[in-house]
């Protein structure tokens, strides 16, 4: 849906795009919110928008949180929502206004736009996936069905509390309307189900209420008409919760997809960095697991290229380039090309990778590696580069500024010539502080380790409390290399692939939770 204020809007004024979120998963979004998120010059963001699409807002915006949690606003009234709009856009700013769900269900979206129009101001609505159809999706239930109900109805479950008459009419959606949808409707559950009830609607018929749906930490729970109260109550299921009431119900068993996934309910940290992570996240996310990011390393560039740029100018002398990381590839390629060459570059040496990963990043360049290792580790890979042959042949390693010295070690002893060159450098991601408040609250499951910075840095992100903030928590590590490092460290591990790739890692997560 897309909406434009008067003809009185002039150039000089910015423009209000109000954006649905969707209920929860940031992937939701609709493809034009995400877009019109990346030109956000202002970003006022509600308590349901999740803060995961924050990473899409330019770096250079200004963000205001206006949310607001069980119907208490914690920053701003409405009316002080609608001037922040209306003054963002009149100084010329590009001001999109994020809200969970649909904006024009439930969502006060209305009111906003009128206040808009009535300034002149220019405007657009796109709409987002609404809570609705996401709690009763998410939660195996069609809320609409040709065996079970033709109609359904969205109804607040929290009316203006200054109205003298409500505008539900129980009389007529009780026993009128198939299924109904209830937002925010936690706190007042009993007194729904006592007027659908004394409306003509059975005790009997089921109901499901699911909190945070579409979300890793997404809770649902049923039973019927008669016993919700007692069973929301006994859960303690809080907001944001909907409530869905119909026959429909009765098919979440057969239905329920989301929460049957292997890793559901299971809170992993990764620790890689955060240019890496996305791979390893998506994985675990995709069989339920809810991935929180703590990366220990930062990328940088070398404090200096003029060690790489003098060998990219002699790159023809050399008969092995070699690759241990994805991170070095990258790198390397990005530096290559600022110096106004390509691949025609690397006509002469062979090029030797650690792994099928970075085998693959390779082929992004349009090379493909001349050797991959059996085991993807510097050791396997030395043994593989010594098993062609390379006495007597000059070797280029651009690497990280600090790494193992066994590959360039094992290749100098059978008669390489190696030069190493730093194309990139790690550093410490200054704050670490929500990670140690994630784990001081007793929620994560597992963390994982894909490096052994990463298990350095981990450990001495924690400082002294390390053993206790990880009391419990199961570990999970690419390899062999990682797994020494852990070990060393005083870690147990309990997750080790047979190959050390970020799938296998994945796999054999699943296989340790018996999926």
């Amino acid at each position: 849906m897309t909406a434009h204020s008067n003809n009185t809007t002039t150039r000089s004024k910015g423009k209000v795009y109000l954006i649905g979120a969707g209920p929860g998963d940031p992937t939701l979004i609709t493809v034009k919110g995400l877009e019109l998120l990346k030109r956000a010059e202002v970003l006022v963001y509600d308590y349901l928008a999740t803060p995961k699409l924050l990473k899409f807002v330019p770096k250079n915006a200004e963000l205001i949180y206006a949310g607001k949690k069980g119907g208490v606003c914690h920053a701003h009234t409405q009316e002080e929502i609608n001037q922040i709009l209306v003054d963002h856009a009149t100084a010329g700013k590009v001001v999109v206004r994020l809200k969970g769900g649909d904006p024009f269900i439930f969502g006060r979206g209305g009111e906003e736009i009128e206040e808009l129009a009535k300034h002149g101001i220019a405007f657009e609505v796109v709409p987002g996936v609404t809570s609705a159809t996401a709690a009763a999706t998410y939660a195996g239930v069609p809320i609409t069905h040709r065996d079970y109900t033709a109609s359904v109805a969205f109804i607040t479950g929290h009316e203006d509390p200054t109205k003298e008459v409500s505008n539900i009419a129980w009389d007529k959606i009780s026993t009128g309307i198939g299924t109904l949808v209830f937002y925010m409707g936690i706190k007042n559950l009993p007194c729904i189900t006592e007027n659908l009830i004394k409306h003509g609607r059975s005790p009997e018929t089921p109901v499901v209420v699911v909190r945070w749906a579409s979300t890793p930490i997404q809770q649902s729970v049923v039973g019927t008409l008669a016993t919700i109260a007692e069973v929301v109550k006994k859960e303690k299921i809080k907001p944001p919760a909907l409530i869905v009431v119909g026959e429909v119900v009765k098919l979440r068993d057969t239905i329920n997809w989301f929460e049957k996934r292997p890793l559901f309910g299971k809170r992993i940290l990764v620790t890689r960095t955060r240019e890496q992570a996305s791979e390893l996240v998506r994985l675990l996310e995709d069989q339920g697991a809810d991935c929180v990011e703590g990366a220990t390393i930062a990328l940088a560039p070398p404090d200096s290229w003029d060690d790489l740029d003098a060998e990219l100018n002699r790159l023809g002398g050399y008969q092995w380039l070699v690759f241990t990381s994805i991170n070095a590839i990258r790198f390397f390629f990005t530096r290559l090309f600022e110096r106004g060459l390509d691949c025609r570059a690397l006509a002469g040496p062979k090029i030797a990778v650690v792994g099928t990963a970075t085998a693959e990043i390779l082929k992004e360049y349009g090379l493909a590696a001349d050797l991959v290792p059996e085991e993807f580790t510097g050791e396997g890979l030395a043994a593989g580069m010594v098993a062609q042959g390379v006495k007597g042949c000059k070797v280029l390693l651009p690497r990280a500024k600090k790494a193992r010295e066994i590959l360039p070690e094992i290749l100098q002893e059978n008669g390489a010539e190696v030069t190493i060159v730093p194309v990139y450098q790690n550093v410490r991601p200054k704050d670490y502080d929500l990670v140690r408040q994630e784990l001081a609250e007793g929620g994560i499951d597992m963390v994982t380790f894909t490096s052994s910075s990463t298990v350095t840095n981990f450990l001495e992100m924690l400082g002294p409390e390390r053993d206790a903030l990880l009391a419990g928590i199961k570990v999970a590590t690419i390899g062999p290399i990682t797994a020494r490092t852990a070990e060393k460290a005083g870690l147990a591990i309990d997750v080790q692939p047979k190959t050390y790739t970020i799938p296998a890692l994945v796999e054999s997560i699943l296989d340790f939770y018996g999926k």
